[in-house]
This record gives C-alpha cells, sequence and structure tokens, in this order.
C-alpha cells in the first residue's frame, strides 16, 4: 500500500514520519510547494518527492492533506476527483460553506474513505473518560499555548478550541442539538460556556499563555475526574467518606484513583486507523460532517457569520 503527504510543514512531517515506519507502507510519496522542504523530508524520512500534486495521485491509494487550511478545499477537491481516499487535517476547511460543497462533491463517492484530522478522539484519555462518564454536571476542558509563529490563518477557535469543540458535539454530546452557547474572547484568547440539559461545559483556549495546557476535568454525581491529555494521566476523585476539624483545621479523606491508560502516540493512532479503513472500505470515525459540525459552532462561537 502506497501513502502520500501534500503538505510537509509541521503537521505533514509528522504523518510522513509515521507513514514511514508502519509496515503496512510500501512507499510514500511527498509533495510541497516548498521544495527545500520536500527535499529535506524526503531525504530524511526516505519518502519520494513528487514534482505535483498530479503525479503524486497517480502513485498512492489514499493521501494525508496537511496544507495550510486555505487551500484545504482546492487540494482535498482534486484529491476527491481524482478517486483518492484522504484524511484532512483540521480544520477540515476554511468556513463551512466550503465544506458543504464538498460534502456534495464526496457524497458521489461513498466508496472513498474521507475523514478528518481530529487527533484528541484517538487519545486514551478521552476513551477512558467516556467509558466512566454517564451523566456529567460538569466538563471542562482547557486547551491553552504559548504563542506560536506557525498558525497564521485561523484564530484560536479554530486552530486550538476546534479539537474540543468535536470532543463535546460529535463524542460526548453526540447527536444532542438542544444547547445554550454563551462566548467572550477575541481571535487570541476565548472563553466558551455551553448547557446541554443539565450539564455545563466550559470550553478555554489561548494563544497568549506561558504556560502549555491540555487538561480536561470531569464532575458527576459521586466522582469527579482529573485528566491531561499530555500526560496522558486520568484520575478519579471519589466523594470524601469522612469530614472533621482537628485543632480548627478543616479536613476530608478522599479516595483518589489512578485509572492504568495505555500511552500511545495519538497521531500514530489516528493514521492506523485510517489505513484500516481504506483497506477494509470503511467510513473514518471523525466524518466529514463532523468537520462541517465543529466549524458551524466555530463560527458560532467567534460570532462571525
Amino acid at each position: 500500500m502506497n501513502l502520500g503527504v501534500i503538505g510537509v510543514g509541521v503537521m505533514g512531517r509528522n504523518h510522513v514520519r509515521i507513514y514511514s515506519e508502519l509496515r503496512d507502507i510500501d512507499r510514500v510519496y511527498v509533495y510541497d510547494v516548498d521544495k527545500t522542504a520536500l527535499k529535506k523530508v524526503s531525504e530524511r524520512f526516505g519518502a519520494i518527492a513528487c514534482d505535483s500534486i498530479d503525479l503524486l495521485l497517480k502513485k498512492v491509494d489514499a493521501v494525508s492533506v496537511c496544507v495550510p487550511t486555505r487551500y484545504h478545499f482546492e487540494v482535498a477537491k482534486k484529491v476527491i476527483e481524482n478517486d483518492v481516499s484522504c484524511l484532512i487535517e483540521k480544520p477540515i476547511i476554511s468556513t463551512s460553506k466550503e465544506g458543504e460543497e464538498l460534502l456534495k462533491i464526496a457524497k458521489n463517492r461513498e466508496y472513498l474513505t474521507i475523514g478528518v484530522g481530529h487527533v484528541e478522539r484517538f487519545n486514551p484519555v478521552v476513551k477512558e473518560i467516556k467509558k466512566l462518564v454517564r451523566k456529567p454536571r460538569y466538563i471542562e476542558i482547557r486547551r491553552h499555548n504559548p504563542a506560536s509563529s506557525r498558525i497564521t490563518d485561523a484564530s484560536v477557535v479554530v486552530d486550538l478550541m476546534i479539537h474540543d469543540i468535536d470532543l463535546i458535539w460529535n463524542y460526548f454530546f453526540s447527536g444532542n442539538n438542544k444547547f445554550e452557547l454563551y462566548s467572550l474572547g477575541d481571535d487570541d484568547i476565548r472563553k466558551v460556556v455551553v448547557k446541554f440539559g443539565d450539564c455545563i461545559v466550559s470550553l478555554s483556549a489561548s494563544r497568549v499563555a506561558c504556560k502549555k495546557i491540555r487538561a480536561i476535568y470531569v464532575e458527576e454525581d459521586g466522582f469527579t475526574i482529573d485528566g491531561d491529555f499530555m500526560t496522558q494521566e486520568v484520575y478519579i476523585y471519589r466523594k470524601p467518606e469522612k469530614y472533621g476539624e482537628e485543632n480548627t483545621r478543616y479536613m476530608q479523606e478522599n479516595i483518589i484513583e489512578k485509572v492504568l491508560v495505555n500511552r500511545v502516540e495519538p497521531l500514530r493512532e489516528e493514521l492506523k486507523t485510517f489505513i484500516e479503513c481504506v483497506k477494509k472500505g470503511k467510513q473514518f470515525p471523525v466524518t466529514l460532517e463532523h468537520g462541517i459540525l465543529n466549524l458551524k459552532i466555530a463560527e458560532r462561537i467567534e460570532g462571525s457569520r
């Protein structure tokens, strides 16, 4: 099986690295308009550099689309119209309107595997917490970054928060269209509060932080969950069994459990899943519809459309 990567920036290089390490992959073909970057990546990972996207598409069974967001529609459209399965890095497209146009093109090619690269879906922390949660009363997700010069064409909502939009609307509350949403912030820092029935959800994302944070916190009747996406650690805090005062100081005893998490590289799990879906002609877990919904929610949060 041959895989291609279009766009070999930071994320594209990681796709090339992982594909080059997987035993199921025979050859990796790469393309980028930056010929210097293309040469470096092809030499480092033993990939085959192509002079054009058209040439690459003739060589591969599937591709990762890792170009800047503003080129997603143009490139993904070309890939799909050439009958090649693809994984489009998040966000799926620049606007939900373009996403709907891409969906129309893809609808006539249901035999292809077309997915969106929301890597946190493949983080074992998320899967473990989903097993534990039944009726959450409060969910808080924080995704804060120091400033980066790498992202120049997306707000903090589309750049960072969109991962958590996907987790909330397509994973924890899939199919729930009844919610209240409140948003404050700008292109670099954003706070969102959402109410799904009895559950309050708080999302925050920042590109002005001096500390990198990837955290999820859940409160449910009887227990509290604390998770870290980066360390892949999950702790459960049970209701206190004992309260008291000793020397006028308040005391309580908690039961704290550390969940055994099988640590993995989420991107590797995502790409392995994509390859398996292509082989079996299956739908990727993060669909075009999911990606478009994420963008619609992001646009509503920004209040720009």
